[in-house]
């Protein structure tokens, strides 16, 4: 999550101050992400340096200091708005890990490892719900926040469904696991390797 081009959106509606741009923050994302009060002004003032924001020039950094955005600060924004995010290479994720480190560990079960991380996101996943159906009717930003992480979470639960199946079928010969250390051809890490247009 980028809190510099957040801060430029909320400056682009006008000037504001370090503890309402703060409130304004976690009101707009369903206060799913707080976010604190040095942060904003550790933020504020790097926007500042760059020349993406500028200040009303009142002295010292507080509460009491107004901050605009600048023209290139609102065209840092809107390049950002219209950039998808580097999603060519996967993240580290560390469940991935986990299920990956867990086929090599002797004296470990894979399928405990899984039960044990789908039994955990399903119940993630009734939480989020339970506050969508208390809350996110009232806030769009709240809901659709919510419903972010519910599909994220769904996705990594049908994740978890599929290397359980993998396993099974490991497991009765159908398909094959590699020998620790055996060589393989390294995953593409660039986009135009994985035919995706610039």
């Amino acid at each position: 999550m980028s809190v510099r081009h957040a801060m430029l959106a909320l400056l682009s509606e006008g000037p504001k101050y370090g503890l309402q741009l703060r409130e304004e923050f976690e009101g707009r994302t369903g206060e799913v992400w707080p976010l604190n009060v040095g942060q904003v002004y550790t933020t504020l003032q790097r926007l500042e340096r760059d020349g993406l924001v500028e200040s009303d020039g009142s002295g010292e950094d507080g509460p009491h200091k107004a901050f605009r955005i600048t023209s290139d600060g609102a065209r840092e924004l809107a390049g950002w708005l219209r950039t998808p995010p580097d999603l060519s290479s996967p993240p580290r994720d560390e469940l991935v890990m986990k299920v990956l480190i867990a086929l090599r560990v002797p004296g470990t079960d894979p399928h405990e490892v899984i039960q044990a991380h789908r039994r955990y996101l399903v119940q993630l996943m009734q939480e989020w719900t339970r506050v969508k159906d208390g809350e996110a009717d009232r806030d769009l930003g709240l809901a659709l926040a919510v419903d972010a992480e519910l599909f994220r979470l769904g996705s990594v639960v049908r994740w978890l469904d599929v290397a359980e199946d993998r396993l099974k079928r490991a497991a009765a010969g159908t398909v094959a696991t590699p020998e620790p250390g055996q060589i393989r051809a390294p995953l593409p890490r660039h986009r135009r390797e994985l035919g995706i247009p610039r």
